[in-house]
């Protein structure tokens, strides 16, 4: 793909808050290595109260190291990152609370019922028994596995699972959500149910989400996008920001102009890559 009069990297502006509202998530100059190696090279961009932000990578881009670096896995090398205002690193407590995570590898106990599974978990965030029964059998009817809570978990589908996992990170009521490629092994109706559910939280409860994916389907219009391409932050901004000033006609050929300009040996994206 030719490279001639390809706009400069990272145009976009990031969407911002409304005056006097602080940013769901904000990431400032945050770098990260291992060893030799660096996974993140100075990341910006901000997730806004109330919105669905996707976060758009393939391999190797970053994506579960700024996870990882997001939910205090490991400890921020450099940089900053904010959640509603509190720095994880000097307020941690207050900042996670705030936060709920899907991550990609499965973390339900199999042999634990839909109810138990749950309630554990509650615990570990010390909610009292009695409210985390009501919470689980008001999360379990939402997702519409009421009938189905004494059950295993082993018996579900993925998608069934998927949706357990989200209410179980919705448990203690966060105001922001990440999940980390949330569809991965899913068929096609199990995706577009679990991204439909996601995006019905945004806009029924405000709760603000970062989603990660290297999947150009699950991006709507309406979205804001952080392209992060081998560590760097390519393109920030509302969708159709970002398609314009790649001088594209879509998010997949945007994507594909905007990683083949950082990494002109690139033979470009590959759907099926996994993070």
């Amino acid at each position: 793909m030719s490279t001639q009069n390809a706009p400069a990297l990272d145009q976009g502006a990031a969407p911002q808050p409304a005056a006097g509202q602080v940013p769901a998530l904000s990431v400032a100059g945050v770098s990260h290595s291992y060893g030799a190696r660096k996974a993140l090279n100075d990341v910006s961009f901000a997730v806004r109260p109330a919105s669905f932000t996707a976060l758009l990578g393939l391999n190797g881009a970053g994506k579960s190291t700024l996870f990882s670096l997001i939910t205090r896995l490991f400890a921020v090398q450099s940089g900053k990152i904010d959640i509603f205002g509190h720095d994880i690193g000097r307020t941690p407590g207050e900042a996670l609370r705030l936060l709920g995570v899907v991550f990609q590898p499965r973390t339900v106990d199999l042999d634990l019922s839909l109810r138990q599974n749950l309630l554990y978990h509650a615990a570990l965030h010390g909610i009292s028994r009695r409210e985390a029964r009501a919470r689980s059998e008001e999360l379990l009817a939402r997702i519409g596995l009421a009938d189905r809570a004494g059950n295993k978990v082993r018996d579900l589908s993925g998608g069934q699972m998927r949706r357990l996992e989200i209410a179980r990170a919705l448990l203690h009521r966060p105001r922001l959500l990440l999940l980390d490629e949330a569809t991965v092994g899913l068929d096609v109706k199990a995706r577009a149910d679990i991204v439909g559910h996601v995006r019905q939280l945004v806009s029924e409860q405000g709760i603000g989400v970062l989603w990660a994916t290297h999947l150009f389907d699950e991006i709507a219009a309406t979205d804001d996008l952080v392209v992060l391409h081998q560590g760097r932050v390519l393109a920030r901004g509302p969708v159709p920001q970002v398609i314009a000033e790649a001088g594209a006609s879509d998010v997949n050929a945007a994507f594909a102009r905007l990683t083949t300009q950082a990494s002109p040996a690139s033979a470009g994206p590959a759907r099926s890559a996994d993070t």
